[in-house]
C-alpha cells in the first residue's frame, strides 16, 4: 500500500495477486452478475445491484448496504479509459479518480488499484475499505464459483 499527499487529496495504492489467468480476472471484475457476488468489504455487507456499462463515458453504478439494513449507498462514476485485460480509469460522482492495473504473472494476476481519499471518512477507514473490497474479490475469483457469463 502507498499513499501520495497533494493539497486537497491523498491518494492512495493498494494491490493484490490472484492465483487466476488474467481473462477470468477481468470477466470476473467487470460483469454485473459478479460486480454483485464480491463488492464489499465485510460480510455485513452485500452488493445488491450493479450496472456497468464498461467503455469510455459509460458509467457504472452499483449498490452497496448493510444486511441489516441500517445504511447503504449508490457507487456511480462514469468511465475515462478502458484497456481490456489491461486498464481501467473512472471518476467517482464526487469527481474523485480511481485507476485499476491488471497485470499478467504467468497464470497469475496482479491487481493494483490507486484512488483518491474522500475528506468525510478518516484515511484509515478508507484504506481498509477499500483493501478489503479487493481482498473479497480475489477469494471469489479464486473460489471460481461461476467461469461462464
Amino acid at each position: 500500500m502507498e499513499a501520495h499527499t497533494s493539497p486537497g487529496s491523498t491518494e492512495i495504492t493498494i494491490s493484490t495477486v490472484i492465483k487466476c489467468p488474467i481473462a477470468k480476472v477481468w470477466q470476473f471484475w467487470t460483469r454485473p452478475n459478479h460486480i454483485t457476488r464480491w463488492n464489499f468489504a465485510s460480510d455485513e455487507w452485500h452488493c445488491p445491484s450493479a450496472v456497468n456499462d464498461l467503455r469510455p463515458g459509460g458509467t457504472l453504478d452499483w449498490r452497496m448496504e448493510a444486511k441489516d439494513g441500517s445504511m447503504g449507498f449508490d457507487y456511480t462514476g462514469t468511465y475515462e479509459e478502458v484497456r481490456a485485460n489491461e486498464f481501467i480509469s473512472y471518476h467517482i460522482s464526487d469527481g474523485r479518480r480511481v485507476t485499476i492495473h491488471f497485470q499478467a504473472e504467468g497464470n497469475e494476476t496482479r491487481i493494483t488499484e490507486s484512488f483518491e481519499t474522500d475528506k468525510t471518512h478518516p484515511v484509515d477507514l478508507q484504506i481498509t475499505g477499500w483493501q478489503g473490497i479487493l481482498e473479497n474479490f480475489k477469494k471469489y475469483v479464486e473460489a471460481g464459483k461461476e467461469t461462464t457469463n
